[in-house]
């Protein structure tokens, strides 16, 4: 299977393609690609029996896409956490690391490396590790541009993007953040937000806005 094909699947769990239809734009959003690219790829990814994609309800990921995104996500995000609580790397710069060495890490490998690590349920940016069986703990897939002005929210995780976490970390915005809306800018403008006890506005793009879960 291609890399990109890959992307794909990630994409969708991510977004709980597991458990709920997800739109084109969301993966567009997700990838920062454009929406027809998509629907060529998942036209793709249905032939090969791994998403259903039901024109104007959305697309979900079958049995056998599912086990094959929870593998490669698994193995993507203990190498995440390893890289940050072991080596110091920095919270934004894991995802390329462990983008090349989950398709070098065998089941054996990830086991071991799982073990070692202490068996952590979540990665850095707040994302689910499955287990070894793919089995996985429900998250919340409200997004930060879905909640409403003057709703206090906590930031739950981030979609596994190297150039969205380099951004969230300049603004310094990390999974567990408490943040109040203050307002939705208009015309696919910015989400204005701010800490508890913090006067300092936080604009946080349209883009990322589709690429952070809230609780």
């Amino acid at each position: 299977m291609t890399p990109m094909k890959e992307d794909y699947l990630k994409i969708i769990f991510e977004l709980g393609g597991s458990h709920k239809k997800v739109s084109n734009k969301e993966i567009s959003l997700g990838l920062g690609i454009a929406a027809g690219s998509v629907t060529e790829m998942i036209s793709k990814l249905a032939d090969e029996g791994l998403v259903v994609h039901e024109p104007y309800a959305g697309i979900s990921l079958t049995e056998k896409g599912q086990k094959y995104a929870a593998e490669l996500v698994r193995k993507h995000r203990l190498w995440e956490t390893f890289l940050v609580d072991k080596l110091n790397y920095n919270f934004a710069d894991v995802h390329p690391e462990a983008e090349v060495l989950e398709h070098q890490t065998s089941d054996r490998l990830a086991s071991a490396l799982d073990e070692f690590l202490g068996h952590p349920d979540h990665c850095p940016h707040g994302g689910v590790i499955p287990s070894s069986k793919g089995a996985f703990p429900d998250v919340s897939h409200r997004l930060l541009a879905e909640a409403n002005d003057g709703e206090t929210v906590e930031l739950e995780r981030f979609l596994d993007n190297h150039e969205l976490l380099t951004y969230l970390e300049e603004l310094n915005l990390r999974p567990d953040d408490q943040v109040q809306v203050i307002r939705h800018e208009p015309f696919e403008g910015p989400i204005v937000i701010k800490k508890p006890g913090d006067d300092q506005e936080i604009n946080v793009s349209y883009k990322a806005a589709h690429n952070i879960f809230i609780k």
